[in-house]
């Protein structure tokens, strides 16, 4: 098993170097485009430090069961890297004496991690008020196994968080795939027939939005408007808050700029869309990613590219909180994505 495990993170780490390089290799037709470190300076930012840890955001598996364009994980139902029962274990231990008050546990699709329940369980007991689950929707209906989600998240009052590109058929399924609008839509009143979304309920239901191009989102609260008018109208369904997040340069996205030649355009976008009042909301301040091996990194993009936090705090096993507060955090080329315009974290916009 150890064997196996060192064998993916070094394929992991060769497609993390190639996309590295394309990153940094910033000589464009138009010109040499600014590091991010280059550009916090020029507008008076200091390099970004990292604050008190308030969000542990683990990672339990790259296994899902959709494998969408955009998606930054490049994650899919052939993806068998799954955190263990030991390694969840682990970061339970942290959890126990930990100050971060939030557990945002993603994927993949993190129910597919078979130890999901267990280890929410777990963490409830250990203390985590705050919990926060990425689902894909489409899971709660994939199989008869998952039909208790909406139940289970309401047990341990979870604030559930799902992908939705568009509130019509056409554009949700081109991103995400055939099928995908109809389950999500059937996932949503599940969802809302236990209490989720619901005005004045305390059990939270938010949207995501990924641009399905080339192109930054438009306005959040705006789009939040027209999407809940939408799927109020259409199909009786109610939410609390829609966040609209950046495609970043990375992984699959990456590779579908670069493939529709729109890489260079993309790029030029986001540094001339750089918001210096962003940089001060970013979610690398505040937040510590946890990969399903257990390994730290500043945030989930940096997980993707291999790039670890500069701390000789490396692993999970070695948790030291005194270390990690206060460390200068990693950036690259792909930051931009998180400073553009509004900025962009996992809870969406920052301004």
């Amino acid at each position: 098993m150890m064997q196996q495990s060192l064998h993916k993170r070094e394929n992991k780490l060769a497609q993390s170097n190639k996309q590295l390089e394309v990153l940094s290799n910033g000589i464009f037709r138009n010109g040499e485009l600014p590091t991010f470190k280059s550009k916090l300076s020029e507008t008076g930012q200091s390099q970004l430090t990292a604050g008190t840890v308030e969000i542990l955001q683990i990672n339990v598996g790259y296994m899902c069961n959709q494998v969408c364009e955009h998606c930054h994980v490049d994650a899919g139902p052939d993806r068998k890297e799954i955190m263990t029962r030991d390694t969840m274990q682990q970061c339970l231990d942290v959890i126990k004496t930990t100050k971060a008050h939030t557990l945002d546990l993603t994927g993949g699709a993190p129910e597919m991690n078979p130890n999901f329940k267990w280890f929410v369980e777990e963490a409830s007991k250990a203390g985590i008020k705050d919990f926060i689950v990425r689902s894909n929707l489409t899971i709660i209906r994939a199989n008869k196994k998952y039909y208790d989600l909406p139940e289970f998240f309401k047990k341990h009052n979870i604030h559930v968080v799902s992908s939705m590109p568009h509130w019509t058929k056409g554009k949700t399924d081109k991103q995400r795939g055939e099928g995908v609008f109809n389950q999500s839509i059937q996932a949503l009143k599940d969802l809302n027939a236990v209490g989720y979304g619901m005005l004045g309920s305390d059990l939270k239901l938010d949207l995501v939005y990924n641009p399905s191009g080339a192109f930054l989102p438009a306005n959040q609260a705006a789009m939040e408007k027209d999407f809940k008018h939408a799927l109020l109208d259409d199909f009786d369904i109610q939410f609390h808050h829609l966040f609209a997040i950046t495609n970043l340069p990375i992984s699959r996205f990456l590779d579908y700029l670069i493939a529709s030649e729109n890489y260079e355009d993309y790029m030029y976008a986001l540094v001339e869309a750089y918001n210096p009042q962003a940089v001060k909301s970013v979610m690398c301040i505040n937040t510590l990613s946890i990969s399903w091996d257990g390994y730290l990194y500043d945030c989930d993009f940096n997980q993707m590219l291999e790039l670890p936090v500069n701390s000789n705090v490396k692993h999970i096993s070695d948790y030291n909180e005194d270390l990690l507060n206060g460390r200068q955090i990693v950036t690259s080329q792909h930051c931009y994505g998180c400073t553009a315009g509004a900025g962009s974290s996992c809870q969406g916009s920052v301004i």
